[in-house]
């Protein structure tokens, strides 16, 4: 069957188990951000959610009630990745105006993962990586949100398109609830075991 999205290929290295269905209101979504989002996103947030895993994040569009943190929306990276443009005064070959620059995720580098949303069509905004210590601070990759993911897990990038290395890590991708219930329990967020004493 073919696979439009990429959500099947991605869920055979990353394992949706312990993600869950964000339900969110794409019409409130689509009005805040004046545009429709890519498909593989929205996908992405009907399968996985917003959370996290290896120390990479995924954020959603519009804020939700939470337990014990804030789980993170566009918004605040969105302008921390526009700030920075506007700060280092762009990037060297790339002609983009910041306004064009939607943050959808981020690491532990900390690096901003975004869309540039110049192409009238949103399953065609590539990924636009703002990066702490990375070769550029600004890197264009002609691929969508889910087909970054699953590269970046397969290793297939050249050079590397984070800060930090998660090529030993072992991804589990955890939703942000689930992270939230586990430390209110005392567990540790992403295992699942129960945490020590002073952590």
């Amino acid at each position: 069957m073919e696979d439009p999205t990429g959500t099947a290929a991605l869920a055979k290295i990353l394992p949706p188990d312990l993600g869950a269905d964000e339900k969110i209101d794409w019409v409130a979504a689509e009005a805040r951000w004046g545009t429709r989002l890519p498909r593989d996103y929205m996908a992405f947030m009907s399968v996985w959610g917003a959370g996290s895993f290896a120390e990479v994040g995924i954020l959603m569009p519009l804020p939700k009630e939470y337990i014990q943190w804030d789980p993170g929306t566009f918004e605040e990276e969105t302008e921390n990745a526009r700030y920075t443009w506007e700060m280092l005064g762009g990037q060297e070959g790339l002609d983009i105006d910041p306004d064009h620059i939607l943050a959808w995720g981020i690491t532990s580098g900390p690096d901003i993962l975004c869309w540039l949303t110049t192409d009238p069509d949103p399953d065609r905004w590539p990924v636009l990586v703002c990066g702490r210590h990375t070769a550029d601070d600004f890197t264009l990759f002609s691929c969508g949100m889910i087909e970054f993911l699953r590269k970046l897990l397969l290793d297939e990038f050249d050079p590397y398109p984070l800060s930090i290395d998660l090529r030993d890590a072992s991804p589990r991708y955890v939703h942000w609830l689930e992270k939230q219930r586990r430390w209110k329990a005392g567990l540790d967020r992403y295992s699942g075991e129960p945490r020590p004493a002073n952590q």
